[in-house]
């Protein structure tokens, strides 16, 4: 008798401790939660670097493309890219670089925060061309990013958007 009353008790005890551990489940949410907060931060601060994994022109089928190789530098003061083109040139220079290549002080920058992603805008004027920029950007740090430009057709890049190697992302 006296087992099964110390058996019972031990269980009675034991039993808000197990109901305190948190589940894999509120673990995966608490996690996503705090990526969340750092993407927002991230493009809050407008400096972050998006690398591009994997392109689709317009009218064609995707193509991936070499890790860590394609980029777009944004920042508010300065911003660089070198991207693959794949498509259609209207008004392009024959031996050009064939990339969307280009270097210069973003305009009209626009945030869009929706439910589960952040439309990000903004224009760039390079050398050569005019720059429309729109990502999607979610909330893991999977980004899609439409280059709309006057001398070529659209082209979409998917990727992912990180902090850039010199400045940690502040909370």
């Amino acid at each position: 008798m006296k087992t099964k009353l110390l058996l019972i008790v031990l269980f009675v005890l034991s039993f808000p401790a197990l109901a305190q551990q948190k589940t894999k489940k509120e673990l995966k949410a608490e996690k996503e939660e705090q990526q969340q907060k750092q993407i927002e931060a991230l493009i809050d601060s407008k400096d972050f670097v998006f690398e591009a994994q994997k392109v689709t022109p317009q009218g064609g089928r995707f193509i991936i493309l070499d890790y860590n190789r394609y980029f777009l530098n944004f920042n508010t003061e300065k911003t660089t890219c070198d991207l693959p083109f794949f498509g259609r040139g209207f008004n392009v220079p024959y031996g050009g670089d064939g990339g969307i290549k280009f270097e210069g002080k973003p305009e009209n920058i626009k945030v869009e925060k929706k439910k589960k992603n952040i439309l990000f805008r903004a224009s760039v004027k390079g050398q050569n061309d005019f720059y429309d920029l729109t990502f999607s950007i979610f909330s893991n740090g999977n980004a899609s990013l439409t280059v709309n430009s006057n001398n070529r057709s659209s082209i979409v890049y998917d990727g992912i958007v990180s902090a850039p190697k010199n400045s940690p992302v502040k909370e």
